[in-house]
């Protein structure tokens, strides 16, 4: 029988056997299943969001034995998930306030791995200031997809179905935002736990506890994820990282200098356009942050120069 895995807690691999994407996934259609002991031997470890072949071996519990993971389309690292074809990365526009510096390494994040993000502002309802349309337009100008919703009205839900229909989307995005919540506005079927914001730190928290593929409709699946509050940048060297701020593209063929940083070069394109209003003052403060975050962390950068110098003085 083939399935798709849907959930993988403690060894055990819930598979949905239904057709594929008809509907949730119903008691009846999930089977709860190891995997067979060559997959260990072989280094192999099934993911959530594969397809397998499965053997059932108690059809009345639904139990059964996954025998063949099936030729994957795509792998994430992080979270560790297979068969996806994109990132809908969800923030608040208030309570908690956005952190733009990890909206930028999430978009990093999935651009790394060969994922296109659509960018969604959540609780429109409460945006007093309407700074979800300047958000929008921020990041719509970098070449983003945005959207602003509101879990609790429903505005912006039927726009958010259509860019997710067909498609496997992995959903990110730091605790409190709303994203179990948006969930149960996509999939009534599905009730995920939602948490209540800290009003000491301003912070949600964490309801989603492992990472679980959600069927809405036919071919269409949804991965909900843990929140992040933090998030590392890995595997980039800081020359690369101005490739990931695509706004950067169309200025800095009026660098002075070939391969300019951006940050401290006389005659910077990127600089001037940023000083002329063209390109978000914000996001590049994010790149100049995270550029000095990859310098200090790299061999031959700032941490490493100090350690040196450390040495050499005698210091332990």
């Amino acid at each position: 029988m083939r399935g798709r895995i849907v959930k993988g807690i403690g060894g055990f691999y819930y598979v949905h056997c239904g057709a594929a994407g008809e509907g949730a996934p119903r008691d009846r259609e999930l089977y709860e299943c190891r995997a067979k002991g060559i997959f260990r031997k072989d280094n192999r470890r099934p993911l959530v969001g594969d397809e397998v072949e499965m053997d059932v071996l108690d059809e009345e519990k639904k139990n059964g034995s996954i025998s063949e993971l099936l030729p994957r389309r795509s792998v994430l690292i992080r979270p560790a998930v297979a068969n996806v074809d994109q990132a809908l990365v969800i923030f608040a526009v208030a309570r908690p306030k956005p952190n733009f510096n990890l909206l930028d390494r999430f978009l990093i994040m999935m651009a790394q791995q060969g994922l296109e993000s659509i960018i969604c502002f959540n609780k429109t309802d409460i945006d007093e200031d309407g700074n979800g349309e300047d958000y929008g337009r921020i990041y719509g100008g970098c070449g983003y997809r945005t959207l602003g919703v509101s879990a609790k009205t429903g505005e912006g839900m039927d726009s958010l179905r259509e860019l997710l229909r067909g498609k496997t989307t992995s959903v990110a995005g730091p605790s409190g935002v709303g994203k179990s919540s948006i969930i149960n506005c996509l999939q009534p079927d599905i009730v995920m736990e939602t948490g209540e914001i800290s009003d000491k730190i301003q912070r949600g928290k964490h309801t989603t506890r492992h990472s679980e593929l959600i069927a809405l409709e036919k071919d269409t699946y949804i991965l909900d994820t843990p929140g992040f509050s933090s998030l590392g940048l890995f595997d980039l060297e800081k020359g690369q990282l101005a490739a990931y701020y695509p706004e950067f593209t169309d200025y800095e063929k009026y660098c002075r200098y070939s391969g300019c940083a951006h940050i401290g070069e006389r005659d910077c394109g990127v600089k001037d356009a940023v000083a002329e209003g063209k390109i978000s003052r914000m996001r590049y403060e994010n790149y100049c942050l995270l550029y000095r975050e990859l310098d200090y962390i790299q061999p031959g950068g700032t941490k490493a120069k100090q350690a040196s110098k450390n040495y050499r003085a005698g210091k332990k």
